[in-house]
């Protein structure tokens, strides 16, 4: 999500007739290029969203099962 979001404009500026379709493929052949040490940010940012979405589903749950507990 966070390489899409980086590079998504960059491909579609070299490749504007570029179908969407095609525009994935482009981004999912710049991903396969791109060596360990590049993909590090993209990996991390990812790794930190996903605790973040762990901890609201977490507050998420907890507040539904205490909304539970008045009725």
């Amino acid at each position: 999500m966070f390489f899409v979001a980086d590079w998504r404009e960059r491909i579609k500026e070299e490749n504007p007739e570029a179908s969407f379709g095609e525009l994935g493929k482009l981004l999912g052949a710049k991903w396969k290029e791109m060596d360990d040490e590049e993909k590090t940010p993209y990996a991390e940012k990812a790794e930190k969203d996903k605790a973040r979405v762990a901890r609201e589903k977490k507050a998420l749950v907890a507040d539904d099962n205490d909304e539970g507990d008045d009725e």
